[in-house]
């Protein structure tokens, strides 16, 4: 396309072949009275990742395959996003399936509001999966600039930002995400946006259906998963000094409540994540662009 698109809708994927045909036929449905691309970024998959995006339908030229060899989806995004050209960056899963109204809800949210990163609604797609990873609310909501954001108060699933505001931060950490033992490259990056002085927000407009497939049983390592990306993405705020009052102050008031005495197995993988993540010694700063 010779304009650049008002929107860039980015899809990380690994080695997940057959089941990624259905996101493929929702990104093709998506109808829109603006510019955009779909960008479709394979994150070192050994399956048929590749001929299966290279034979899906191109969205009228919009679909655009790249290739990132560093695993981890911190890694893919952050490598994805400086290859788009969208005013507004916006990324989905794998596994979840755009409502076709997707480009311009999420185009009219940024213009109707001043927050430089917002989430979006993420439903369940199929009912008989757990109802877990999914955002049901109707109401639009801003965390001002500088603030504590909860781990899962924003998901990677539908998440926008105006390019400056992936400029001014640096990007995704690489070093976190799906793909890496600290899954938290989400909230991270909101986070990282927060504290470099833009308000985050929700809107309900822009919708994605997600079919992740898990069930009950896979419920408790998935929570254990997140458990130990959350302790990783709290160390990273406690170690620095800007944000470390507000961090400790919310963790422990989260930690000390007389319920949490029932989840001592989550605080123990939280803080168990944490000290893992210091002790890789992972940068204070944003890692630089490789």
């Amino acid at each position: 396309m010779s304009v650049a698109p008002h929107v860039s809708l980015i899809v990380c994927t690994r080695s997940r072949a057959a089941h990624l045909e259905p996101a493929l036929r929702a990104l093709a449905k998506i109808r829109s009275k603006l510019a955009w691309e779909v960008l479709l970024v394979d994150n070192a998959s050994t399956d048929n990742t590749a001929d299966l995006i290279r034979a899906a339908d191109d969205c009228g030229g919009r679909l655009h395959y790249l290739y990132a060899p560093r695993q981890g989806l911190g890694a893919a995004r952050d490598f994805a996003w400086r290859n788009a050209r969208g005013k507004i960056l916006s990324f989905t899963d794998d596994d979840c399936y755009p409502a076709v109204d997707y480009i311009d809800a999420v185009w009219d949210a940024f213009e109707r509001r001043p927050e430089g990163c917002l989430g979006g609604r993420i439903l369940l797609f199929d009912s008989s999966d757990y109802p877990i990873t999914i955002d049901e609310g109707t109401e639009c909501r801003t965390l001002p600039a500088k603030s504590f954001i909860p781990a899962g108060e924003f998901q990677g699933a539908n998440l926008s930002f105006r390019r400056e505001v992936l400029e001014t931060i640096g990007g995704f950490d690489r070093e976190l995400g799906a793909g890496t033992l600290f899954p938290c490259e989400d909230v991270d990056a909101v986070a990282a946006a927060s504290w470099a002085g833009f308000e985050v927000g929700f809107d309900p407009a822009p919708v994605v259906y997600h079919h992740h497939r898990r069930k009950s049983r896979d419920v408790p390592n998935l929570r254990a998963t997140y458990d130990r990306g959350r302790g990783a993405y709290f160390a990273k705020y406690l170690l620095r000094k800007e944000t470390r009052a507000t961090y400790a102050r919310a963790w422990f008031a989260k930690t000390l409540k007389p319920s949490s005495l029932l989840h001592l197995g989550r605080i123990y993988r939280e803080v168990s994540g944490g000290l893992i993540y210091a002790l890789r010694g992972h940068s204070k700063k944003r890692p630089k662009v490789e």
